[in-house]
C-alpha cells in the first residue's frame, strides 16, 4: 500500500457514480437516468443500452474482463455469477461487448437458493434486474451490477426488493405530514442509515487448527482464560500493528469502492474491533454493509488472519453485533427527528416522535424477529448486548417533554406555560444530551434512532424494511386523521397527547439487564422472545401480516415464505453445531484425555515399581479419577446428543425449531460443560486444538 493516500482522489474510483456517468453519458442519456431516478421509472431500452457501452468501456479500463449481476438472496448473503465481455466475432477473434438488455436483466439458475416454497425445485429459473439507485462498481477483474432478484412469476426472492418498496412507502407517508405542517417542496424523504459493523480477527493459522470454528463460525467448546476482558484494557486501546495495517488496508478498499469508512478502534473484547460508517441512504447503507462484510474477510486472508462475523464466537466475552442507526431526512438534507427552533417544528418533530413509539410498541415482535437467529440468540440479554425485550431510551430530557405532553404540564418547573403543541414554543433540545445506553434495544440519539439488537454477520435489510413499514404505516395514519382536520393545532394536540399516553409503556430508561426490568416488563404488557424458535411464530401473526400486505412490501406468500426461511436455517445451523460438537468430542476430545489418563496411570505404576507398592500417587490417582469420570459423563452426553439429533421432528420448520431449541440446545450446554472441565484438567501438550489463551491474547 502507497505511503500516502489521496483519499479524495481515490474515494470511489472503483464506481459507476454519478459524476463518472455525468462525464461519459450524453447530456440527454444522463437527463433520462436521472429522471428515471427521481420519477421511480422504468429505464428506456434504448437509454439502458447507452449506459451500458459506457460502463463497459470504463469497466474495462478498469481491468474487468466480466460482469456480473450482484444480488441478496435470502440466505442473507450476496450472490454472484460471472460472465465475460467476450463475443464471437465469426473470424475466429472475439469482441468484447455488453448491451442495455444485460445490464437492466440478467437470469441466474435458482434452484439453489432458499425460497420457502416460493417455488418447486424444478422451477430453477429466477431473474436478476438492475438497481439504478445504486451504483455499479468493479472487483477483482468484474464489473458488479447491483440488483434485485424475483422468480419467474414475479414474487421477490431477495431482501434488497422489500427493502425498496419499504422505502417507497415511508417516502410517501412522510410527505403527506409534511404537507400538513406547510412544507410544499420536498418531494421524496430518505431513509437515513449507518451501520457500526463488530468483528474479531484471529490468526490463521490458529483457526484453522479449531474444526468449530471452520464449520460453525463460533468456539463450541472452550474455558474461560484466566484473563479476559474484565480489566477494559482493550476497548478503545492502542490497535496492535498487525491489525492496523490490516484496518489501513481495508480502508483503502473501502474508499475506493465508495463505502463511507470513518471509524475504526478496538471493542470490548480482546480481539474485537469496529468500523463505522458515514450515514447514507438506506439502500446504499445496506449495499455497503454486505461489501465491507465481503471485503472484510478477504482482506483479513491477505493478512493472514481471519475475520469472525459470528455473533458470539467466543463464550464468557462480549460477543458482535452492529448498530443500526435510522432516521428520516428530506432530499434537502433536513432530519425530521431533529427537534427546530420555532413551533411548528417542534411540533412536526413530536408528530414524528409519536409515531415512531407508537409503531415501535404496536409492532414489537416484528422488529424481534427482524434481528432473531441461532448466533444472536446466544448474545442478546447476555450482559453486553441488549435484552431480548424491545424497549425505546429516550433519556431524561426527552422523556420530559414526553411526559409534559401527557400530563398537560409546564416542561420546566419554572415555566408558566402547559406545554401546547403548534402553540407555545417547546424549548429546543440540545443534541446529544442523551446517555446512549447500551442495555436499550432503540434509543434516541440526539437526531436518530439506534437499533442496537442486530447481530454481526445479518443483513441489515430485515430490520430496516421493519423499521420502515411500522413507521410508514403510523405516519398513514397520523396523516388521514390530521388531513381531515378542522381544527389543525387543537387536533395535533389531541393525537400526539394520546398516543403518547397509550404507548408510554414502551419507553423505559433504566437498566434493561436487571432482574427488575424483566419483573417490569411483564408487568407492561410487553413480549420477552428469548430465543428465534420461540420468537418466529408471532412474526406470521395476522397483524404482521396485515401491515406487510397492506403497505405493499410483501405478498403474504413472500411473507410466508421469510418465515420458513428463517426457521429452516435456524434448524439447519443448530444441526450443524450439535454434529461438529459430537465430531470434535469423539475424534478430538475424549482421545485426548484418554491418551492423557493413560499416561497418569502409567506414570503411578513406575513410581511405584521404583519406590515400592507404599506410595499412593494421591495427585496422579485423584486426577485420573477425576478425568476418566468426566470422560464416562461426556462420551454419555455425547452419544445421548447424536440420538436426539436422530429423532427431530420433521412435520414442519416450527416444530423442529422447537425441538433444537428445547432439546439439542441444552443438550449442547451440558456437554459443553464437562468438555470444559476436562480442558482445565488437560495439559495444553495434549489439548488438541488451541484454547482461548492462544486465540485471544496471540
Amino acid at each position: 500500500m502507497s505511503d500516502y493516500l489521496n483519499i479524495p482522489e481515490i474515494f470511489g474510483s472503483d464506481v459507476f457514480n454519478e459524476k463518472t456517468m455525468k462525464q461519459r453519458l450524453a447530456p440527454q442519456i444522463y437527463a433520462a437516468w436521472k429522471n428515471c431516478i427521481r420519477e421511480n421509472s422504468p429505464l428506456q431500452l434504448d437509454v439502458a443500452n447507452e449506459i451500458a457501452e459506457a460502463m463497459k468501456v470504463w469497466a474495462i479500463e478498469k481491468g474487468a474482463t466480466h460482469y456480473t449481476h450482484w444480488f441478496q438472496p435470502m440466505t442473507g448473503i450476496t450472490a454472484e455469477k460471472h460472465d465475460s465481455f467476450i463475443t464471437p466475432a465469426g473470424d475466429g477473434t472475439v469482441i468484447m461487448d455488453f448491451s442495455g438488455k444485460e445490464l437492466v436483466r440478467g437470469e441466474p439458475d435458482a434452484s439453489s437458493f432458499p425460497s420457502g416454497g416460493l417455488r418447486a425445485t424444478f422451477e430453477a429459473r429466477g431473474y436478476t434486474a438492475w438497481d439504478p439507485t445504486s451504483f455499479a462498481f468493479v472487483k477483482d477483474g468484474s464489473l458488479y451490477i447491483p440488483t434485485c432478484f424475483f422468480s419467474y412469476t414475479g414474487e421477490a426472492l431477495d431482501k434488497k426488493t422489500p427493502l425498496l418498496r419499504s422505502i417507497e412507502e415511508v417516502s410517501r407517508e412522510a410527505v403527506r405530514i409534511l404537507r400538513l405542517f406547510g412544507d410544499n417542496e420536498t418531494k421524496r424523504v430518505e431513509v437515513s442509515v449507518g451501520a457500526e459493523q463488530e468483528y474479531f480477527l484471529i490468526p490463521r493459522a490458529i483457526y484453522a487448527q479449531r474444526e468449530d470454528l471452520r464449520l460453525t463460525g463460533r468456539t463450541l467448546f472452550g474455558a474461560a482464560p484466566p484473563k479476559g476482558q474484565e480489566l477494559d484494557d482493550h476497548y478503545f486501546g492502542t490497535i496492535r500493528t498487525r491489525v492496523s495495517r490490516f484496518m489501513q488496508d481495508l480502508d483503502e478498499q473501502l474508499w475506493r469502492l465508495g463505502v463511507l469508512s470513518k471509524t475504526k478502534h478496538n471493542e470490548g473484547a480482546p480481539c474485537q474491533h469496529e468500523l463505522a460508517p458515514i450515514y447514507t441512504d438506506a439502500s446504499n447503507a445496506c449495499d455497503s454493509n454486505q461489501l465491507i462484510m465481503m471485503v472484510m474477510k478477504k482482506c483479513a486472508a491477505k493478512h493472514d488472519l481471519v475475520c469472525l462475523l459470528h455473533e458470539k464466537p467466543f463464550a464468557g466475552v462480549n460477543g458482535s453485533g452492529k448498530h443500526n442507526n435510522w432516521s428520516l431526512c428530506t432530499e434537502s438534507g433536513k432530519n425530521l427527528f431533529k427537534p427546530g427552533d420555532t413551533p411548528r417544528q417542534n411540533a412536526q418533530f413530536l408528530v414524528f416522535l409519536a409515531a415512531f413509539i407508537k409503531g415501535v410498541d404496536e409492532y414489537q415482535d416484528l422488529l424481534r424477529c427482524s434481528v432473531a437467529s441461532a448466533g444472536n440468540d446466544h448474545r442478546l440479554g447476555a450482559h453486553e448486548a441488549p435484552p431480548a425485550i424491545i424497549s425505546i431510551f429516550l433519556g431524561d430530557e426527552l422523556t420530559a417533554v414526553v411526559d409534559s405532553i401527557i400530563n398537560g404540564t409546564s416542561y420546566r418547573e419554572q415555566g408558566k406555560s402547559i406545554m401546547r403543541i403548534g402553540v407555545d414554543v417547546m424549548p429546543q433540545i440540545p443534541k446529544d444530551t442523551t446517555d446512549r445506553n447500551r442495555t436499550s434495544p432503540i434509543a434516541f440519539t440526539g437526531n436518530k434512532f439506534e437499533f442496537r439488537m442486530l447481530g454481526s454477520s445479518q443483513s441489515i435489510a430485515g430490520p430496516n424494511i421493519a423499521l420502515n413499514t411500522l413507521m410508514a404505516e403510523e405516519l398513514s395514519r397520523f396523516a388521514d386523521i390530521l388531513e381531515k382536520s378542522e381544527d389543525f393545532d387543537a387536533d395535533l394536540q389531541k393525537l400526539v397527547c394520546q398516543t403518547l399516553t397509550e404507548h408510554k409503556r414502551i419507553i423505559f430508561n433504566g437498566n434493561g439487564y436487571s432482574d427488575e426490568w424483566q419483573e417490569e416488563a411483564a408487568q407492561r404488557g410487553l413480549s420477552n422472545l428469548r430465543s428465534t424458535a420461540k420468537a418466529m411464530p408471532t412474526y406470521v401473526s395476522q397483524k404482521n401480516i396485515d401491515l406487510v400486505t397492506k403497505r405493499g412490501i410483501y405478498t403474504e406468500t413472500e411473507f410466508r415464505a421469510r418465515y420458513e426461511i428463517h426457521l429452516e436455517t435456524y434448524n439447519k445451523l443448530i444441526n450443524i453445531e450439535a454434529r461438529t460438537m459430537v465430531d470434535m468430542i469423539m475424534h478430538q476430545i475424549l482421545p485426548s484425555a484418554i491418551k492423557y489418563s493413560a499416561d497418569l496411570a502409567s506414570g503411578i505404576n513406575q513410581k511405584r515399581q521404583a519406590l515400592g507398592d507404599r506410595v499412593t500417587a494421591l495427585v496422579e490417582t485423584s486426577l485420573t479419577e477425576r478425568i476418566s469420570s468426566c470422560c464416562d459423563r461426556l462420551y454419555e452426553s455425547a452419544e445421548k446428543l447424536h440420538r436426539d439429533l436422530k429423532a427431530v421432528p420433521r412435520e414442519s420448520n416450527q416444530i423442529s425449531a422447537d425441538y433444537y431449541c428445547d432439546v439439542i440446545v441444552p443438550g449442547m450446554e451440558r456437554i459443553r460443560k464437562d468438555a470444559d472441565l476436562l480442558e482445565k484438567l488437560t495439559p495444553k501438550s495434549y489439548w488438541p486444538y488451541p484454547i482461548y489463551s492462544d486465540m485471544l491474547f496471540y
